[in-house]
């Protein structure tokens, strides 16, 4: 896309999810994610009521008279966004596409970070790496990770998400507050989810496309695999094939779910239709 049509997708999807941040998870987005712990302000004045153990007692004898220390949370965090940008994110039967929605949740929480004055850091990935943006802060910098959620043109169109969160793991020093945006068409990344959880905060968002998770009686099919780019005849009219592709979904879905929580990490799903404001708020409240 040229430069005024990229601009232009930017500012619509600021004005969006700043909104959301803005007004509806900043405040969860703070409870949720605490800062490493209580770093000195400043001393003043005892005031009835104030714990004793507070008491400075090298101002106290300095001033005659008692004085406090007071502690206030070190809020500075880093926010991680890995983001699923292979073949499969480019689908959708709905009005978007679901790397659309993914773009969305991705600037909503870098967004709320933003306002909480953390930093945000961007990995979209295949079954590569395709873009690493080291985690800082300001505005400038949410915006070039929308950019670039927007404008990246991945060279490959599998998924390896295993992969992804190794190169994280190796890259974050210290630890972060980890989301990993994808529709999780993958297997095999038990171990790097256990590793990952062990070391950060983790959650995992999966999206999907409704039609993905019920095939329509709509006769014979030919599908593409977004991913290898194989096609196939699908019979769509038959129940056996139809109970066949939802048995296929739910075994994904179960194992994003139970990869994740065994080893404490967040999981929450999301269909394309379905409202991810909703699910975020729910998600953030149960953790808050």
């Amino acid at each position: 896309m040229d430069t005024k049509e990229l601009l232009k997708k930017v500012r619509k999807i600021e004005i969006k999810t700043r909104r959301l941040s803005n007004h509806i998870f900043g405040g969860e987005y703070h409870s949720t994610f605490k800062g490493r712990g209580m770093t000195f302000s400043e001393v003043r004045q005892y005031q009835y009521g104030d714990d004793v153990r507070a008491i400075d007692w090298n101002v106290t004898a300095r001033y005659q008279e008692p004085y406090v220390k007071v502690f206030e949370e070190e809020r500075e965090l880093t926010l991680m966004l890995v983001v699923d940008v292979s073949g499969s994110a480019d689908f959708g039967s709905l009005e978007q596409r679901k790397r659309d929605t993914l773009t969305e949740i991705a600037a909503t929480l870098a967004f709320s970070a933003l306002q909480n004055n953390d930093k945000v850091g961007l990995l979209m990935f295949s079954d590569d790496v395709e873009l690493f943006i080291a985690p800082k802060k300001g505005k400038s910098h949410v915006l070039r990770i929308i950019r670039e959620l927007l404008e990246q043109q991945p060279k490959s169109t599998k998924t390896d998400i295993a992969g992804a969160l190794e190169f994280m793991s190796r890259i974050l020093k210290k630890r972060a507050i980890v989301f990993v945006l994808s529709d999780f068409l993958d297997t095999e990344y038990s171990k790097s989810v256990q590793l990952a959880a062990r070391k950060h905060d983790l959650t995992g968002v999966r999206l999907y496309d409704p039609i993905e998770a019920k095939l329509p009686k709509a006769g014979l099919l030919l599908v593409r695999d977004a991913e290898t780019a194989a096609h196939k005849w699908v019979n769509s009219s038959s129940k056996a094939v139809r109970t066949a592709y939802a048995l296929s979904h739910r075994k994904t879905a179960d194992y994003f779910s139970t990869q994740f929580t065994r080893y404490g990490a967040g999981a929450l799903s999301c269909a394309t239709n379905e409202s991810y404001v909703k699910k975020l708020l729910t998600y953030f409240k149960s953790r808050g």
